[in-house]
């Protein structure tokens, strides 16, 4: 019996995960602090993703996926974090951008896209944020006015995770008056659509082999290229975003499993004062608490997947998995370093990397304080609905 708590998985779930094992041993764990110093996207791994099925396991098998779960996917984004977390915020990525499309595309959007992914490796990116609009997703200017019969998009979109690597992109716009409601829709815009150009890459502090970049739009795109309702593209957002909360907090999880079994290892060997350091109750009970965090924040994320598979509403227990874990993941890992001390402060280390990398798992898909808004909302809405009654 493990420590930390395991989930109880069908075999369905089993067989992904550990085909991700497999890769992550074989060909991910070994480059991610490669990919990292030099802050390089991994292109040789994308191969491994497509050819093994992992990348597209979550696109139906009508469109050449897996068909997999979200308990399933769960599973293997934080498997693969716990080698490379760069490689599972790439899976992340795949996912963010195909849920809008298996959410509101229509069957011609679906046979395109998710089958160019699943079968191609082809990324459609969730294209939302803006500088001025991130948390308050309702605020986007990026605009798109009827021009003939299509649409003239103008805009910029920024925080493209694995957007230098995109095929397609999913644009969110605003096709009413500012401050109505339904007043923002979803349009696809082919990478290569005249007019579309990716202008910029982040420096970023974490998750360093993902291409995180910034987008200009001056494109005009037919009527066809609207996914989901006219007017109801910020609702298709947040959808995805419930979704994709749940794939975060599996990531944060895989990172900080990997901080703590490093810091395990570590403390066991380590001696002072004639005993190992774990026996030191300053460094055992770290220990003990991140066993305990990553136990109940690993049945947080577990439960949310299974609801979200049973078809449940998840935007309550998604937002709590997703704060959860990604806080805890934040508590493990600065621990880990401590742990370790001077190994743990200087380069290359896994604590070190993991440090960094965990970072963003507390800011994109919702920082926690979006995610604490939502819960607040949430207890408000209960409580005046027990009034009612």
């Amino acid at each position: 019996m493990s420590v930390v708590w395991e989930p109880s998985l069908g075999e369905e779930a089993i067989r992904w995960r550990d085909a991700a094992a497999a890769l992550t041993t074989q060909f991910f764990a070994p480059l991610a602090d490669e990919i990292d110093q030099v802050q390089r996207y991994p292109e040789e791994h994308l191969p491994k993703l497509l050819e093994s099925g992992v990348g597209g396991m979550f696109i139906p098998k009508e469109y050449g996926g897996g068909g997999s779960s979200l308990v399933a996917l769960a599973a293997v984004t934080e498997t693969i974090a716990t080698g490379c977390a760069s490689t599972a915020a790439i899976m992340a990525a795949y996912s963010l951008g195909a849920f809008p499309v298996l959410l509101g595309g229509t069957e011609e959007q679906k046979q395109a896209l998710l089958g160019g992914l699943a079968r191609r490796g082809e990324a459609v990116n969730f294209a939302l944020s803006e500088r001025g609009a991130g948390s308050d997703a309702a605020a986007v200017t990026a605009i798109a006015v009827r021009e003939g019969d299509g649409w003239r998009i103008r805009g910029e979109k920024c925080w493209l995770g694995n957007g230098g690597h995109s095929k397609h992109f999913i644009v969110f716009a605003r096709t009413g008056p500012e401050g109505e409601r339904n007043n923002i829709t979803g349009f696809l815009v082919p990478r290569e659509t005249p007019g579309a150009v990716v202008d910029f890459y982040e420096d970023k502090m974490g998750i360093r082999g993902t291409t995180t970049t910034n987008l200009k739009v001056d494109v005009w795109v037919p009527h066809e290229s609207i996914v989901g309702v006219e007017g109801h593209g910020l609702k298709l957002a947040l959808s995805t975003l419930n979704v994709g909360r749940i794939v975060v907090a599996a990531q944060a999880l895989g990172i900080a499993i990997c901080s703590f079994r490093e810091a395990s290892r570590f403390a066991t060997e380590r001696k002072t004062f004639g005993k190992s350091i774990i026996d030191h109750q300053g460094i055992g009970f770290m220990l003990a608490n991140a066993a305990t965090k990553l136990s109940a924040a690993r049945m947080m994320l577990y439960e949310a997947a299974r609801a979200y598979d049973n078809g449940q509403d998840v935007s309550v227990l998604g937002a709590m998995a997703k704060l959860y874990a990604s806080e805890v993941s934040h508590d493990v890992c600065d621990d880990a370093v401590q742990i370790l001390a001077g190994r743990g402060y200087v380069k290359p280390n896994i604590v070190e990397r993991c440090y960094r990398d965990q970072r963003i798992t507390e800011i994109y898909e919702g920082t926690s304080e979006i995610q604490r808004m939502v819960l607040a909302r949430a207890v408000k809405k209960e409580v005046l609905l027990n009034a009612e009654r």
